[in-house]
């Protein structure tokens, strides 16, 4: 486990440094376009912190990419089959729920494949997106519940929603039992600068 955190880190502290440099931006611009502090991209770029999915989504919205890229190997392959326990969790609930990135392919169109678990009682908020980023979320097992725009959308097993996740969100599980999910986003193909709604 250590090893595969090691890994991710350096990946990703090798993948920023290359995206902001390959776009001129000096670490202030990388920051600001972001909202990511200053001192938090220089400890990425350093392989000297593991960021959260939060913080990740802010730097790949910056670049235009999604967070698949900034974890993938440095080779790219034809074809690739990975498995899920080696798929990074990027968020860990409290009761032992997780979020895990599949996979994510940059070309010709930015998606990631996550698969969710959330143990009774736990919660997770998503900041906004970049815009016109969607979400597509069908439920395995158990009942999530989904809140866009301060509206609850109850999502059962066996049921798929989609939604338009430029706007803060949240998923919880207010059942009994473990809600399973798998989730697809869909990322425009553009920079953002959260400095410029």
């Amino acid at each position: 486990m250590t090893d595969t955190v090691a890994a991710l880190t350096a990946a990703v502290a090798g993948h920023v440094r290359a995206l902001r440099t390959a776009r001129g931006w000096s670490l202030d611009e990388l920051a600001g376009r972001s909202g990511v502090s200053k001192g938090m991209v220089v400890q990425i770029e350093a392989a000297r912190t593991n960021p959260s999915v939060g913080t990740l989504v802010r730097i790949a919205d910056a670049f235009g990419v999604t967070i698949a890229r900034l974890l993938e190997p440095a080779e790219e392959r034809t074809v690739r089959i990975s498995d899920a326990t080696a798929a990074p969790q990027l968020w860990r609930g409290g009761e032992g729920g997780f979020g895990r990135l599949l996979r994510g392919m940059n070309d010709p169109s930015f998606v990631e494949l996550w698969e969710w678990r959330f143990t009774p009682g736990e919660r997770h908020t998503s900041e906004n997106h970049m815009p016109g980023t969607r979400e597509v979320l069908h439920v395995l097992e158990g009942t999530l519940t989904l809140t866009v725009d301060g509206v609850d959308h109850e999502v059962a097993a066996g049921q798929t929603i989609d939604f338009l996740a430029d706007r803060a969100h949240t998923y919880r599980n207010d059942g009994p039992s473990d809600a399973r999910l798998v989730m697809v986003v869909i990322v425009p193909n553009t920079e953002w600068d959260r400095r410029n709604p």
